[in-house]
């Protein structure tokens, strides 16, 4: 039997199943993704929610970092804290109604765009089958699956109207079906959002008497915290401390206060003329002569 054992046997060039198993199953992974364990989701519907919370508040805390930030930091330069923490009080409760409001009605289209266009291809189905059957062989054909390997799949799915009309709105169509309760939820994330993240520049004009090392303690607290967030949305949606770096970076870098706060914040700046801007040619006057 020492044949067996001979190192130039061909049965030793072949790598034995279980170890290549193993092998590829390593848990050195580049991004270091952890799955979820199975009692926390039954279905990919908890991570698409998560990530739609996740864009929620991304959207609202780094629009409220930014534009109140700049607003308050325009109105400092006349030197009362009351007439800055007013005024971006103002901002901020507008802001957030603003913000929620249009993630309400944005999360209220796309729903009824889905119904609409679930209603049409349910027509489809029921008065046009030979068509729409051609467009479940067409969209196996993408995955290069062939019509006669697809022949029985695609006749087991036309007896279910209904699973037939769900398979082509995600693969022909490709529309996701909204949540029932996504519209009311998107609005309240993306407002308190908003809110918390636009109070943050905010507390030092709340606590300090003087304006001016307000401004300058608010600037420090907006830098601090845009990189912190940028690095903690990174973080939690890709699990790479390198893609948390750069997520602080890009957060860091990225964001700018909309034209109409910068006009506005320059226009009541004693040092800027009322209406000198690159668009408004119109008059000179300074705020003292308002």
């Amino acid at each position: 039997m020492t044949h067996l054992t001979n190192e130039t046997s061909p049965l030793l060039q072949v790598e034995p199943a279980i170890e290549r198993s193993i092998s590829y199953q390593s848990n050195h992974t580049p991004y270091d993704v952890r799955p979820l364990h199975p009692q926390q989701c039954k279905h990919e519907e908890c991570h698409l929610d998560y990530s739609d919370i996740l864009r929620d508040i991304i959207i609202g805390f780094s629009d409220g970092l930014t534009v109140p930030f700049a607003l308050t930091a325009g109105l400092s330069s006349l030197g009362s804290a009351k007439v800055v923490i007013i005024a971006g009080l103002a901002e901020l409760f507008s802001g957030m109604i603003s913000m929620g409001l249009g993630a309400y009605l944005a999360a209220v289209t796309e729903r009824d765009a889905y119904h609409s266009q679930e209603g049409k291809k349910t027509f489809a189905v029921q008065y046009m089958p030979a068509d729409e059957r051609t467009g479940v062989y067409d969209v196996l054909e993408k995955y290069s699956v062939s019509r006669g390997a697809a022949a029985p799949l695609v006749d087991e799915l036309c007896k279910n109207p209904q699973e037939w009309v769900r398979f082509m709105m995600d693969f022909e169509l490709k529309l996701e079906k909204p949540n029932v309760h996504r519209a009311w939820i998107s609005a309240v994330t993306m407002g308190l959002s908003y809110f918390i993240g636009g109070l943050i520049p905010m507390i030092p004009y709340f606590v300090m008497d003087r304006v001016r090392e307000a401004l300058f303690v608010s600037i420090g607290i907006t830098v601090a915290v845009l990189l912190v967030f940028g690095y903690v949305k990174n973080y939690v949606a890709i699990r790479n401390h390198r893609a948390g770096v750069w997520g602080a970076v890009q957060t860091l870098v990225k964001p700018s206060p909309s034209p109409e706060t910068l006009r506005i914040a320059l226009q009541f700046s004693p040092n800027k003329p009322r209406n000198d801007f690159p668009w408004r040619h119109a008059s000179k006057r300074r705020l003292r002569d308002f």
